[in-house]
Protein backbone atom coordinates (compact mmCIF):
# COMPACT_ATOMS: atom_id res chain seq x y z
CA UNK A 1 0.00 0.00 0.00
CA UNK A 2 1.33 3.58 -0.92
CA UNK A 3 0.36 5.08 2.79
CA UNK A 4 2.68 2.06 3.77
CA UNK A 5 5.57 2.76 1.52
CA UNK A 6 5.38 6.52 2.67
CA UNK A 7 5.31 5.09 6.14
CA UNK A 8 8.19 2.91 6.38
CA UNK A 9 10.31 5.73 4.17
CA UNK A 10 9.85 7.96 6.82
CA UNK A 11 11.14 5.59 8.99
CA UNK A 12 14.02 5.35 6.72
CA UNK A 13 14.90 8.76 6.80
CA UNK A 14 14.42 8.90 11.13
CA UNK A 15 16.91 5.64 10.86
CA UNK A 16 19.72 8.37 8.78
CA UNK A 17 19.10 11.28 11.09
CA UNK A 18 19.80 9.34 14.32
CA UNK A 19 23.10 7.93 12.95
CA UNK A 20 24.35 11.52 11.12
CA UNK A 21 23.32 13.13 14.11
CA UNK A 22 25.50 10.28 16.19
CA UNK A 23 28.35 11.05 14.08
CA UNK A 24 28.27 15.12 13.50
CA UNK A 25 27.58 15.51 18.06
CA UNK A 26 28.74 12.00 19.63
CA UNK A 27 28.37 13.94 23.19
CA UNK A 28 24.71 14.62 22.43
CA UNK A 29 21.65 12.93 22.21
CA UNK A 30 18.99 13.25 19.81
CA UNK A 31 15.31 13.85 21.03
CA UNK A 32 12.51 13.26 18.09
CA UNK A 33 10.16 15.29 20.30
CA UNK A 34 6.51 16.15 18.46
CA UNK A 35 4.28 16.26 15.61
CA UNK A 36 4.20 19.17 13.34
CA UNK A 37 1.55 18.02 11.11
CA UNK A 38 3.21 15.37 9.26
CA UNK A 39 6.33 16.68 9.58
CA UNK A 40 8.83 16.48 13.24
CA UNK A 41 10.29 18.80 15.60
CA UNK A 42 13.90 17.44 16.25
CA UNK A 43 16.41 18.81 18.77
CA UNK A 44 19.76 17.71 21.06
CA UNK A 45 18.68 17.42 24.84
CA UNK A 46 21.09 19.72 26.35
CA UNK A 47 22.15 21.64 23.27
CA UNK A 48 20.69 24.62 20.56
CA UNK A 49 21.58 23.79 17.18
CA UNK A 50 22.75 26.81 14.87
CA UNK A 51 21.45 27.50 11.69
CA UNK A 52 25.13 26.26 10.31
CA UNK A 53 24.49 22.80 12.27
CA UNK A 54 21.14 22.42 11.29
CA UNK A 55 22.28 22.89 7.72
CA UNK A 56 25.35 20.01 8.49
CA UNK A 57 22.65 17.90 9.42
CA UNK A 58 20.15 18.03 6.61
CA UNK A 59 23.73 18.22 3.92
CA UNK A 60 24.81 14.80 5.56
CA UNK A 61 21.34 12.98 5.72
CA UNK A 62 20.87 13.63 2.09
CA UNK A 63 24.51 12.28 1.24
CA UNK A 64 23.83 9.35 3.71
CA UNK A 65 20.57 8.39 1.65
CA UNK A 66 22.15 9.05 -1.77
CA UNK A 67 24.06 6.14 -1.12
CA UNK A 68 23.24 2.45 -1.08
CA UNK A 69 23.29 1.81 2.87
CA UNK A 70 23.56 -1.62 4.03
CA UNK A 71 20.51 -1.63 6.20
CA UNK A 72 20.23 -5.12 7.82
CA UNK A 73 17.07 -6.11 9.41
CA UNK A 74 17.50 -8.27 12.48
CA UNK A 75 14.13 -8.68 13.49
CA UNK A 76 11.25 -7.23 15.09
CA UNK A 77 11.32 -8.75 19.06
CA UNK A 78 9.43 -6.52 22.77
CA UNK A 79 7.43 -4.23 20.20
CA UNK A 80 10.96 -2.69 18.45
CA UNK A 81 12.12 -3.17 14.91
CA UNK A 82 15.58 -3.47 15.26
CA UNK A 83 18.50 -2.52 11.98
CA UNK A 84 22.21 -2.80 12.17
CA UNK A 85 24.13 -0.33 9.76
CA UNK A 86 27.38 -1.36 9.58
CA UNK A 87 28.58 -1.15 13.54
CA UNK A 88 25.38 0.89 14.52
CA UNK A 89 22.50 -0.73 16.14
CA UNK A 90 19.29 1.23 16.33
CA UNK A 91 15.50 0.02 17.79
CA UNK A 92 12.49 1.80 15.82
CA UNK A 93 8.53 1.94 16.93
CA UNK A 94 7.68 1.15 13.33
CA UNK A 95 9.46 -1.00 10.37
CA UNK A 96 11.86 1.12 7.35
CA UNK A 97 12.71 0.44 3.80
CA UNK A 98 16.16 -1.12 3.99
CA UNK A 99 16.74 0.37 0.45
CA UNK A 100 17.23 4.30 1.32
CA UNK A 101 16.76 4.91 -3.23
CA UNK A 102 13.33 4.50 -2.03
CA UNK A 103 12.42 7.52 0.51
CA UNK A 104 10.33 9.96 -0.33
CA UNK A 105 11.17 14.08 -0.85
CA UNK A 106 11.11 16.22 2.48
CA UNK A 107 12.79 18.78 3.60
CA UNK A 108 15.38 20.25 6.78
CA UNK A 109 13.83 23.65 8.65
CA UNK A 110 16.26 25.29 11.28
CA UNK A 111 13.88 25.96 14.19
CA UNK A 112 12.93 26.77 18.06
CA UNK A 113 16.96 25.78 18.73
CA UNK A 114 16.32 22.75 16.78
CA UNK A 115 14.74 21.95 13.31
CA UNK A 116 11.79 20.21 11.67
CA UNK A 117 11.76 17.87 9.18
CA UNK A 118 9.22 18.23 6.85
CA UNK A 119 7.55 15.98 4.81
CA UNK A 120 5.00 18.76 3.25
CA UNK A 121 5.80 17.75 -0.32
CA UNK A 122 4.11 14.35 0.23
CA UNK A 123 1.23 15.97 1.85
CA UNK A 124 0.66 19.51 1.39
CA UNK A 125 1.96 19.66 -2.42
CA UNK A 126 5.39 20.24 -3.24
CA UNK A 127 4.30 24.43 -3.55
CA UNK A 128 3.06 24.74 -0.18
CA UNK A 129 5.55 25.33 1.69
CA UNK A 130 5.12 24.78 5.74
CA UNK A 131 4.62 27.82 7.74
CA UNK A 132 6.38 27.54 11.27
CA UNK A 133 3.66 26.82 13.44
CA UNK A 134 4.59 29.17 16.75
CA UNK A 135 1.51 28.63 18.47
CA UNK A 136 1.47 25.11 17.94
CA UNK A 137 4.68 24.33 19.17
CA UNK A 138 4.46 26.95 21.80
CA UNK A 139 1.31 24.39 23.02
CA UNK A 140 4.23 21.27 22.35
CA UNK A 141 6.65 23.21 24.94
CA UNK A 142 4.12 23.65 27.24
CA UNK A 143 3.00 20.45 27.35
CA UNK A 144 6.75 19.02 27.52
CA UNK A 145 7.22 21.33 30.53
CA UNK A 146 4.24 19.98 32.74
CA UNK A 147 5.60 16.56 31.89
CA UNK A 148 8.67 17.39 33.18
CA UNK A 149 7.58 18.89 36.41
CA UNK A 150 5.05 15.89 37.19
CA UNK A 151 7.93 13.96 36.89
CA UNK A 152 6.68 12.38 33.80
CA UNK A 153 9.23 11.81 30.88
CA UNK A 154 8.10 8.63 28.70
CA UNK A 155 5.47 5.89 28.47
CA UNK A 156 6.99 3.85 31.12
CA UNK A 157 6.56 6.21 33.48
CA UNK A 158 2.61 5.99 33.48
CA UNK A 159 3.46 2.12 32.86
CA UNK A 160 4.69 2.34 36.25
CA UNK A 161 1.87 4.40 38.02
CA UNK A 162 -0.78 1.67 36.43
CA UNK A 163 1.54 -1.38 37.95
CA UNK A 164 1.79 0.32 41.51
CA UNK A 165 -2.24 0.55 41.58
CA UNK A 166 -1.85 4.19 41.57
CA UNK A 167 -3.98 4.78 37.93
CA UNK A 168 -6.47 6.67 39.93
CA UNK A 169 -3.87 9.34 40.99
CA UNK A 170 -2.56 9.62 37.49
CA UNK A 171 -5.87 9.78 36.19
CA UNK A 172 -6.26 13.24 38.84
CA UNK A 173 -3.58 14.92 37.46
CA UNK A 174 -4.38 14.89 34.16
CA UNK A 175 -7.93 15.43 34.51
CA UNK A 176 -6.86 18.37 36.66
CA UNK A 177 -4.61 19.85 33.97
CA UNK A 178 -7.73 19.90 31.70
CA UNK A 179 -9.70 21.60 33.77
CA UNK A 180 -7.27 24.27 34.90
CA UNK A 181 -6.58 25.06 31.48
CA UNK A 182 -10.58 25.41 30.25
CA UNK A 183 -10.84 27.48 33.41
CA UNK A 184 -8.23 29.85 32.24
CA UNK A 185 -9.50 30.11 29.04
CA UNK A 186 -12.49 30.71 30.63
CA UNK A 187 -11.55 33.16 32.45
CA UNK A 188 -9.79 34.82 29.60
CA UNK A 189 -13.22 35.46 27.80
CA UNK A 190 -14.43 37.25 30.60
CA UNK A 191 -12.05 39.54 30.67
CA UNK A 192 -12.78 40.25 26.89
CA UNK A 193 -16.68 39.93 27.03
CA UNK A 194 -17.31 43.68 26.48
CA UNK A 195 -15.93 43.16 22.75
CA UNK A 196 -16.48 39.29 22.43
CA UNK A 197 -19.84 38.10 20.05
CA UNK A 198 -18.75 34.63 18.96
CA UNK A 199 -16.38 32.10 20.36
CA UNK A 200 -15.53 29.33 17.65
CA UNK A 201 -13.82 26.19 18.60
CA UNK A 202 -12.03 23.61 15.48
CA UNK A 203 -9.36 20.89 15.45
CA UNK A 204 -9.09 17.74 13.33
CA UNK A 205 -11.35 14.72 13.74
CA UNK A 206 -11.52 13.01 17.03
CA UNK A 207 -10.11 15.84 19.16
CA UNK A 208 -12.94 15.95 21.27
CA UNK A 209 -14.26 18.94 20.18
CA UNK A 210 -17.84 18.17 21.52
CA UNK A 211 -16.58 17.50 25.03
CA UNK A 212 -14.27 20.26 25.03
CA UNK A 213 -17.34 22.63 23.87
CA UNK A 214 -19.44 21.31 27.36
CA UNK A 215 -17.11 21.58 29.92
CA UNK A 216 -15.87 25.28 28.56
CA UNK A 217 -19.72 26.31 28.56
CA UNK A 218 -19.85 24.93 32.51
CA UNK A 219 -16.97 27.42 33.08
CA UNK A 220 -18.59 30.13 31.42
CA UNK A 221 -21.88 29.74 33.13
CA UNK A 222 -19.59 30.14 36.40
CA UNK A 223 -18.14 33.27 35.20
CA UNK A 224 -21.74 34.50 34.67
CA UNK A 225 -21.93 34.26 30.69
CA UNK A 226 -24.22 32.11 28.66
CA UNK A 227 -23.28 30.35 26.01
CA UNK A 228 -25.51 29.48 22.94
CA UNK A 229 -24.48 26.88 21.30
CA UNK A 230 -24.60 26.65 17.01
CA UNK A 231 -23.07 23.61 15.26
CA UNK A 232 -21.75 24.09 11.67
CA UNK A 233 -23.11 20.71 10.63
CA UNK A 234 -26.63 21.94 10.46
CA UNK A 235 -25.80 23.82 7.74
CA UNK A 236 -24.61 21.33 5.11
CA UNK A 237 -26.26 21.31 1.83
CA UNK A 238 -28.29 18.59 0.67
CA UNK A 239 -25.94 15.26 0.32
CA UNK A 240 -26.73 15.07 -3.82
CA UNK A 241 -25.14 18.83 -4.01
CA UNK A 242 -22.21 17.61 -1.79
CA UNK A 243 -19.07 18.00 -3.33
CA UNK A 244 -16.35 15.16 -4.08
CA UNK A 245 -13.69 14.35 -3.26
CA UNK A 246 -10.10 12.98 -5.12
CA UNK A 247 -11.74 9.76 -3.88
CA UNK A 248 -15.01 9.96 -5.29
CA UNK A 249 -16.54 10.27 -1.77
CA UNK A 250 -18.51 12.39 -0.36
CA UNK A 251 -16.40 15.07 0.90
CA UNK A 252 -18.01 16.72 3.71
CA UNK A 253 -15.18 18.10 4.95
CA UNK A 254 -15.02 21.12 1.64
CA UNK A 255 -16.55 24.40 2.57
CA UNK A 256 -18.57 23.95 -0.53
CA UNK A 257 -20.26 21.19 1.81
CA UNK A 258 -21.69 23.90 4.25
CA UNK A 259 -24.74 26.71 2.68
CA UNK A 260 -22.06 29.14 2.91
CA UNK A 261 -23.97 32.51 1.74
CA UNK A 262 -27.13 31.30 4.14
CA UNK A 263 -24.44 30.74 7.06
CA UNK A 264 -22.51 33.61 6.95
CA UNK A 265 -25.95 35.79 7.04
CA UNK A 266 -27.05 34.00 10.14
CA UNK A 267 -23.97 34.37 12.02
CA UNK A 268 -24.04 38.18 10.38
CA UNK A 269 -27.86 38.71 12.14
CA UNK A 270 -26.59 36.47 15.55
CA UNK A 271 -23.99 38.79 16.36
CA UNK A 272 -26.06 41.85 15.67
CA UNK A 273 -28.21 40.65 18.06
CA UNK A 274 -31.12 39.90 15.86
CA UNK A 275 -33.57 36.59 16.57
CA UNK A 276 -32.98 33.67 13.50
CA UNK A 277 -34.41 30.55 12.62
CA UNK A 278 -30.95 28.67 12.28
CA UNK A 279 -31.28 24.89 10.30
CA UNK A 280 -31.27 21.39 11.57
CA UNK A 281 -30.10 18.95 9.28
CA UNK A 282 -30.72 15.08 9.16
CA UNK A 283 -28.10 13.02 8.95
CA UNK A 284 -29.98 9.92 7.95
CA UNK A 285 -31.67 11.84 5.14
CA UNK A 286 -28.88 13.95 4.16
CA UNK A 287 -31.61 16.89 3.92
CA UNK A 288 -32.14 19.91 5.84
CA UNK A 289 -35.81 19.26 8.18
CA UNK A 290 -38.64 22.11 7.47
CA UNK A 291 -38.28 22.71 11.37
CA UNK A 292 -36.11 25.35 12.71
CA UNK A 293 -34.55 26.35 16.52
CA UNK A 294 -34.63 30.06 17.24
CA UNK A 295 -32.22 31.57 18.70
CA UNK A 296 -30.51 34.59 19.74
CA UNK A 297 -27.66 36.23 21.21
CA UNK A 298 -28.26 38.81 24.18
CA UNK A 299 -25.76 40.92 26.09
CA UNK A 300 -24.75 38.63 28.79
CA UNK A 301 -25.06 35.28 25.96
CA UNK A 302 -21.78 34.25 23.68
CA UNK A 303 -22.35 32.45 20.39
CA UNK A 304 -20.07 29.02 20.28
CA UNK A 305 -19.58 27.75 16.66
CA UNK A 306 -17.87 24.35 17.01
CA UNK A 307 -17.16 22.50 13.66
CA UNK A 308 -13.86 21.89 11.61
CA UNK A 309 -13.88 25.24 9.42
CA UNK A 310 -15.11 27.58 12.53
CA UNK A 311 -11.24 29.16 12.38
CA UNK A 312 -11.83 29.56 8.70
CA UNK A 313 -11.84 33.85 8.24
CA UNK A 314 -14.61 32.88 5.65
CA UNK A 315 -17.38 31.93 7.60
CA UNK A 316 -17.54 35.66 9.18
CA UNK A 317 -16.41 38.21 6.36
CA UNK A 318 -18.74 41.15 7.48
CA UNK A 319 -17.54 40.00 11.59
CA UNK A 320 -15.40 42.65 12.91
CA UNK A 321 -12.12 40.13 14.54
CA UNK A 322 -12.31 41.61 17.73
CA UNK A 323 -15.44 40.09 18.22
CA UNK A 324 -14.13 36.46 17.76
CA UNK A 325 -12.29 34.56 20.27
CA UNK A 326 -10.91 31.55 18.42
CA UNK A 327 -9.99 28.17 19.96
CA UNK A 328 -8.05 25.54 18.42
CA UNK A 329 -8.21 21.69 19.74
CA UNK A 330 -5.70 18.87 18.99
CA UNK A 331 -4.49 15.78 20.81
CA UNK A 332 -0.77 16.46 21.30
CA UNK A 333 0.08 13.53 22.86
CA UNK A 334 3.11 14.30 24.40
CA UNK A 335 5.10 11.33 25.88
CA UNK A 336 7.34 9.28 23.73
CA UNK A 337 8.17 5.33 23.66
CA UNK A 338 12.19 6.88 24.51
CA UNK A 339 14.13 9.64 23.26
CA UNK A 340 13.76 9.05 19.64
CA UNK A 341 10.43 6.88 19.68
CA UNK A 342 7.68 9.27 19.62
CA UNK A 343 3.93 8.52 19.22
CA UNK A 344 2.33 10.40 16.56
CA UNK A 345 -0.53 12.58 17.58
CA UNK A 346 -2.02 10.96 14.10
CA UNK A 347 -2.28 7.38 15.79
CA UNK A 348 -3.58 8.62 18.93
CA UNK A 349 -6.90 10.34 16.80
CA UNK A 350 -7.20 7.36 14.74
CA UNK A 351 -7.35 5.35 17.45
CA UNK A 352 -9.92 7.38 19.53
CA UNK A 353 -11.82 7.35 16.01
CA UNK A 354 -11.62 3.69 15.55
CA UNK A 355 -12.97 3.00 18.82
CA UNK A 356 -15.86 5.26 18.87
CA UNK A 357 -17.33 4.47 15.46
CA UNK A 358 -17.33 0.78 16.41
CA UNK A 359 -19.16 1.26 19.68
CA UNK A 360 -21.49 4.72 19.21
CA UNK A 361 -22.03 4.57 15.38
CA UNK A 362 -22.10 1.20 14.39
CA UNK A 363 -18.97 1.03 11.90
CA UNK A 364 -17.01 -1.71 10.85
CA UNK A 365 -12.95 -0.92 11.74
CA UNK A 366 -12.21 -1.43 8.30
CA UNK A 367 -14.70 1.27 7.20
CA UNK A 368 -13.01 3.89 9.33
CA UNK A 369 -9.40 3.12 8.24
CA UNK A 370 -10.88 3.20 4.86
CA UNK A 371 -12.22 7.04 5.35
CA UNK A 372 -8.83 7.94 6.99
CA UNK A 373 -6.84 9.00 3.94
CA UNK A 374 -10.01 11.18 3.03
CA UNK A 375 -10.29 12.71 6.90
CA UNK A 376 -6.13 13.43 6.88
CA UNK A 377 -6.47 15.60 3.26
CA UNK A 378 -10.01 17.39 4.49
CA UNK A 379 -7.72 18.31 7.84
CA UNK A 380 -4.30 19.75 5.39
CA UNK A 381 -7.23 21.51 3.52
CA UNK A 382 -9.36 23.01 6.11
CA UNK A 383 -8.14 23.03 9.48
CA UNK A 384 -4.09 22.63 10.18
CA UNK A 385 -3.75 25.81 7.59
CA UNK A 386 -6.16 27.90 9.66
CA UNK A 387 -4.23 26.44 13.08
CA UNK A 388 -1.94 29.89 13.86
CA UNK A 389 -5.44 32.14 13.62
CA UNK A 390 -6.11 30.66 17.06
CA UNK A 391 -6.08 33.42 20.36
CA UNK A 392 -5.67 29.68 22.34
CA UNK A 393 -4.73 26.22 21.67
CA UNK A 394 -5.99 23.52 24.00
CA UNK A 395 -4.39 19.91 24.36
CA UNK A 396 -7.02 17.28 24.41
CA UNK A 397 -4.84 14.58 24.97
CA UNK A 398 -4.13 12.81 28.04
CA UNK A 399 -1.44 10.99 29.73
CA UNK A 400 -2.95 7.95 30.26
CA UNK A 401 -5.48 7.19 27.47
CA UNK A 402 -3.75 5.00 25.26
CA UNK A 403 -3.61 3.07 28.31
CA UNK A 404 -6.76 3.39 28.95
CA UNK A 405 -7.72 2.76 25.20
CA UNK A 406 -6.02 -0.42 24.67
CA UNK A 407 -8.85 -3.20 25.45
CA UNK A 408 -10.95 -0.90 23.28
CA UNK A 409 -8.61 -0.78 20.39
CA UNK A 410 -7.34 -3.96 20.43
CA UNK A 411 -10.94 -5.46 19.86
CA UNK A 412 -11.78 -3.46 17.37
CA UNK A 413 -8.45 -4.31 15.60
CA UNK A 414 -8.92 -7.76 15.98
CA UNK A 415 -11.74 -7.83 13.35
CA UNK A 416 -9.39 -6.83 10.91
CA UNK A 417 -8.38 -10.09 9.07
CA UNK A 418 -4.81 -10.46 7.92
CA UNK A 419 -5.48 -10.41 4.08
CA UNK A 420 -7.09 -7.13 4.75
CA UNK A 421 -5.04 -4.29 2.59
CA UNK A 422 -5.31 -2.16 6.31
CA UNK A 423 -3.75 -5.30 7.71
CA UNK A 424 -0.07 -3.45 7.63
CA UNK A 425 -1.97 0.17 9.90
CA UNK A 426 -3.53 -3.39 12.26
CA UNK A 427 -0.09 -4.71 13.08
CA UNK A 428 1.30 -1.01 13.63
CA UNK A 429 -1.06 0.12 15.62
CA UNK A 430 -1.22 -3.36 17.99
CA UNK A 431 2.39 -2.88 17.92
CA UNK A 432 2.01 0.64 19.48
CA UNK A 433 -0.28 -0.75 22.28
CA UNK A 434 1.65 -4.02 23.11
CA UNK A 435 4.01 -0.43 25.17
CA UNK A 436 0.68 0.36 26.46
CA UNK A 437 -0.35 -1.30 30.00
CA UNK A 438 -3.76 -1.41 30.13
CA UNK A 439 -5.33 0.51 32.65
CA UNK A 440 -9.54 0.27 34.13
CA UNK A 441 -11.02 2.83 32.92
CA UNK A 442 -14.36 2.72 35.81
CA UNK A 443 -12.72 5.78 37.22
CA UNK A 444 -11.89 7.82 34.69
CA UNK A 445 -14.27 11.00 34.95
CA UNK A 446 -17.69 11.00 33.19
CA UNK A 447 -16.81 14.72 32.23
CA UNK A 448 -13.53 13.19 30.36
CA UNK A 449 -12.64 14.14 27.01
CA UNK A 450 -12.30 10.41 26.29
CA UNK A 451 -15.42 9.48 27.33
CA UNK A 452 -16.52 10.96 24.01
CA UNK A 453 -14.79 7.70 22.60
CA UNK A 454 -15.01 5.12 25.40
CA UNK A 455 -18.45 5.63 26.39
CA UNK A 456 -20.09 6.84 29.62
CA UNK A 457 -19.79 10.71 29.03
CA UNK A 458 -22.10 13.02 31.15
CA UNK A 459 -22.39 14.91 27.23
CA UNK A 460 -24.10 12.17 25.26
Amino acid sequence: MIETHLHNSRQTIKLGLILVVKQLFPEENLKIAYSIQEGVFCRLVDSVLSIREVSQIDIKLRKWLSKDQNIVFLGHELGYYSYRVDEDHVKMLYPCETTTHLVEAFSIMAYAGGFIVDFGDADRGVDVPLIPPDKLAATYDKTHKWLKNIRIETLEDVNNYIKSGESTKLTGIAEALHEKEIADISDTILSQKRALRVLVIAGPSSSGKTSFAERLSTQLRVNGLKPIPLSLDNYFVNREETPLDMYGKYDFDSLAALDMDFLQGQIHDLVEGKRVETPIFDFITGKRLSTTNPIQVGPDEILILEGIHALNPALYPAVNRNMLFKIYIHAIYGLNIDLINRIPASEIRMMRRLVRDERFRGKDPEDTLDQWASVRLGEYNNIFKFQEEADVMFNSSLIYELNALRTFAEESLSKIKDNSPYADTKNRLLNLLSFCEPMDVSKVPFNSILREFIGGSLYF
